[in-house]
């Protein structure tokens, strides 16, 4: 896969117009990106259609699409949510319908369901990996015990394994590293990691003590949710002594970010969303970079004691939302 991957959660279908998500697309494209990452539970479906309509013509042998399960979708019934065996099977044919294609080359358990029996999906993926539909398996957000609980299933059962993890990754956002990501490594399975630029924060573009910038995620629907822990003062401020040392690195302070992320040896891909297509520009601007000891050293300085790392925040929802 591409070391840059292109994700449309809160921007395609939702935030931007289709001609410039298209456009973003058609940049990502022409910057050598070939993995895109989407889900049903975007935009309510309406993300995968864009992205199904904006990749529609490209040789499909030369991109990888990924796709997620288990958000509710459509009105949100009783089987429209979920891990179980009905709403995978029927959630991956509605999601290849609308990206416009027979298979995704990764199907992904957006979170984990304690509601259903980890057989009854390993099972699941296992059938459309068989039938054709789907190439790999995956999971986002998953705690180390239950990735090591699928495994154990998994090799008893004789089913195809996980091979990729997508959990939150930067910075600001290291859970993973303690758990997780040993685990992964032990296993062969490799991150996908989004939010690398902690949603847009360690672009610097946030800036203490003032108002927000009209058009971007913090002041829109989802994203304005989400990011609310992150807008705090003393995390800006500390975010803004990030910036000389990008500029010493020949880096934008998004690029940097990304960058920061893909020293992890088992960071596969980081995925980067856009509202315009020159953000997809810059962030391919990141893949390659190495990043020096002392420059690692300084941005564990610079934001000292705004670090996330507790394991337990990694977590799913108890019960199907």
């Amino acid at each position: 896969i591409s070391e840059i991957a292109y994700g449309n959660w809160i921007t395609h279908a939702s935030q931007i117009a289709q001609d410039t998500a298209i456009a973003c697309v058609n940049a990502a494209l022409e910057g050598g990106i070939t993995t895109f990452d989407t889900a049903d539970v975007y935009a309510n479906t309406g993300a995968e259609t864009v992205l199904g309509t904006a990749l529609k013509g490209q040789r499909r042998e030369s991109i990888e699409i990924f796709t997620k399960v288990y958000f509710p979708t459509g009105p949100g019934g009783q089987n429209d949510r979920g891990l179980s065996r009905k709403h995978i099977m029927e959630s991956c044919n509605a999601s290849l319908q609308r990206l416009q294609t027979d298979y995704v080359d990764l199907y992904q358990a957006h979170r984990f369901d304690y509601e259903t029996p980890l057989e009854e999906t390993l099972r699941a993926f296992d059938d459309l990996i068989r039938s054709g539909k789907v190439l790999y398996i995956g999971f986002s957000e998953w705690k180390a015990s239950q990735i090591s609980d699928a495994l154990a299933i998994a090799k008893d059962m004789g089913l195809d394994k996980f091979i990729s993890s997508q959990p939150q990754y930067s910075m600001l956002w290291r859970v993973i590293e303690s758990q997780v990501d040993p685990m992964c490594r032990e296993n062969g399975i490799g991150h996908i990691v989004w939010s690398p630029m902690a949603q847009g924060v360690l672009t610097g573009k946030y800036l203490p003590g003032q108002p927000l910038p009209e058009g971007t995620r913090a002041t829109s629907g989802d994203g304005a949710q989400f990011m609310q822990r992150l807008l705090q003062d003393d995390i800006l401020e500390a975010v803004q002594n990030l910036r000389p040392i990008a500029a010493d690195a020949g880096l934008t302070m998004g690029q940097l970010a990304v960058a920061w992320v893909l020293q992890n040896q088992n960071v596969s891909a980081a995925i980067i969303g856009a509202s315009r297509p020159e953000q997809v520009t810059e962030a391919i601007g990141a893949s390659g970079v190495t990043l020096s000891r002392d420059v690692l050293d300084a941005i564990d300085k610079a934001l000292d004691g705004f670090i996330q790392s507790d394991a337990a925040l990694t977590q799913s929802p108890p019960s199907r939302p």
